[in-house]
């Protein structure tokens, strides 16, 4: 019984330390989408972090900051919507599709 154990722990570590290459290597990728027809653009990186928002110059209206407000708010969430759904993708090749709650 006690040799089972070893052979499990010995798993979860193997698991652990594949799950924490991951994230590294999740880090470095970066993720893009854009709202109104690529008038905003958003990049972010797959630990869910923005890196940068691009802005076009055509869509800056000073008499609708709202409009413009909107645009960035949609491209961010969109960039970190498929941020995530990327994550869980490769995060399922190293889990075989366990879910392991709050490794993301």
């Amino acid at each position: 019984m006690a040799k089972g154990l070893g052979n499990i722990m010995k798993q979860a570590q193997q698991m652990q330390q594949k799950i924490a290459r991951l994230q590294q290597e999740l880090e470095g990728r970066e993720i893009e989408a854009a709202a109104g027809g690529g008038m905003v653009t958003a990049v972010v990186n797959g630990k869910q972090q923005l890196l940068s928002v691009k802005i076009e110059k055509a869509v800056v209206d000073p008499e609708d900051v709202e409009m413009l407000e909107d645009l960035v708010t949609a491209a961010i969430n969109e960039a970190l919507k498929k941020s995530q759904e990327m994550m869980q993708q490769e995060m399922g090749k190293v889990t075989g599709g366990m879910s392991l709650p709050g490794l993301f």
